[in-house]
């Protein structure tokens, strides 16, 4: 199977997956945990039937030491007892960011305070950066087309 587009060889689309990559940053150079910002991507990537991006943020989440058995779970995280609190207030505040148009009123004000009381304004800045991020990525490897499975950990840092 092949994309519909090429987005690493097409000038236009390789321009846009660089300027997304950059901004992705900001959550790198945060104190938001690494392993949160993993389960975020993969959660949204799961709702939103990118398999490109489930490949790689499952792979690069093992690669830095996520163990299988909470890769497994994040799917049902919500009868999972292996996250922390503060990785499920992150879940949520990505499933409802991702969500949007299924819920009127977007993201609710709890799942807001909930995330608030384990982050501090930076890493809740880096958060919805993730949650951002990872929603245009998706979007662009569904409506692509883009192939899932090849994808080596590291392979585009």
């Amino acid at each position: 199977m092949d994309a519909r587009l090429n987005v690493f060889a097409d000038p236009g689309a390789a321009k846009a997956m660089k300027y997304l990559t950059s901004a992705g940053r900001l959550a790198g150079e945060s104190t938001l945990p690494l392993a949160t910002q993993e389960l975020v991507r993969l959660r949204a990537s799961q709702i939103n039937g990118c398999g490109f991006c489930t490949d790689m943020h499952t792979k690069d989440a093992a690669a830095a030491g996520e163990t299988a058995q909470r890769l497994h779970l994040v799917a049902t995280w919500r009868e999972a007892t292996v996250f922390t609190e503060a990785e499920r207030a992150a879940l949520e505040l990505a499933e409802q960011g991702t969500r949007i148009a299924d819920a009127a009123g977007g993201v609710t004000d709890e799942a807001w305070a909930n995330a608030a009381k384990h982050y501090d304004e930076e890493q809740l800045a880096a958060l919805v950066s993730v949650i951002a991020i990872i929603n245009a990525y998706n979007r662009i490897n569904v409506i692509v087309q883009q192939p899932a499975g090849d994808y080596q950990p590291g392979q585009f840092g």
